[in-house]
């Protein structure tokens, strides 16, 4: 399980719901000391990670814009992927 979460603010384009949910999951698992969601765990994973999602869009709108962009991509950003615009 990854230390760090990667900032979404800043990136160009911006951050997208995949990207923003990715987040979300990771903090949810990281607080949850959790290395892997199982059935047990699901509904309670699924409702922390759309509300922080959530949260976190709202954050990202209502923050203004960064003057440099992030020093490291998000991870869905890396390896060649693609970002799909939201």
């Amino acid at each position: 399980m990854c230390r760090n979460i990667t900032p979404l603010r800043g990136l160009e384009p911006p951050a997208t719901e995949a990207e923003i949910e990715a987040a979300a999951l990771q903090y949810v698992r990281k607080v949850g000391a959790l290395q892997s969601v199982s059935p047990r765990t699901q509904a309670a994973v699924d409702r922390a990670v759309r509300a922080i999602a959530d949260a976190t869009g709202e954050l990202l709108a209502e923050l203004p814009e960064r003057r440099r962009p992030p020093a490291t991509e998000p991870p869905m950003r890396r390896r060649g992927r693609t970002v799909d615009s939201r």
